[in-house]
């Protein structure tokens, strides 16, 4: 998934900047820069939670009081500004390009952040009206964990929108499987909606999008 997100913003990016312009109804969008980190295989490095905010921004630092500053923060495929009807958004991406990244659960350890991170998830499940018994910890906590600090950023008074954007005939093999088409993403997408529990029309539900990207576009 990376290496796809990375060649289109690299060889690709009018045709990308196109389709995403297109999903989320914007006129432009204008992606940052990628920090380095030099330990990782590539020496690319990923946003994480509202790193890409100014220091001085009151959406930043609040985010100390909401989430354990200890273990691994939510990280951002792709960050990037873009102009709605003349007004500039941030626009966070969360990319995938096979089924099996949908699933993940937190491996906060309960004695550190877990309880933090659950009193967190808690809050935003009554903020947008998702029933109290829906597990945002186990199944897809990647996806709800994206959520959250999605929520946080709007909450005060911070303009974005969340794309999530799901790749299209890549290469499958063990223990990958890689729809072929944006059909067949749809019984799994429907199965991760149905667990996390978002309403429809919930406060957010304008801002949140999807696109269906071919790997190799015809």
């Amino acid at each position: 998934m990376e290496c796809h997100l990375l060649r289109f913003l690299g060889r690709h990016r009018r045709l990308l900047d196109d389709r995403v312009c297109a999903a989320i109804g914007t006129e432009r969008v204008v992606w940052l820069v990628q920090p380095f980190d030099a330990p990782r295989a590539w020496g690319d490095g990923e946003w994480q939670g509202r790193d890409f905010l100014p220091k001085d921004s009151t959406a930043r630092t609040a985010w100390t009081g909401l989430w354990p500053p200890r273990g691994s923060q939510p990280t951002w495929d792709a960050i990037g500004h873009a102009t709605h009807d003349g007004v500039e958004e941030w626009l966070l991406v969360e990319a995938k390009a096979n089924l099996e990244d949908l699933r993940s659960s937190c491996r906060a350890s309960p004695q550190g952040g877990r309880p933090m991170i659950e009193r967190a998830l808690d809050r935003v499940k009554r903020e947008l009206g998702v029933p109290h018994d829906r597990d945002w910890l186990t199944g897809h906590y990647q996806l709800c964990n994206r959520v959250a600090v999605f929520h946080a950023l709007m909450e005060h008074g911070v303009a974005a929108r969340l794309l999530f954007i799901h790749f299209v005939s890549d290469r499958g093999g063990p223990g990958r499987t890689c729809p072929g088409s944006a059909a067949e993403w749809a019984e799994a997408l429907a199965a991760q909606d149905a667990h996390v529990g978002l309403p429809a029309g919930h406060p957010l539900d304008d801002r949140i999008h999807r696109l269906f990207l071919e790997v190799a576009p015809r």
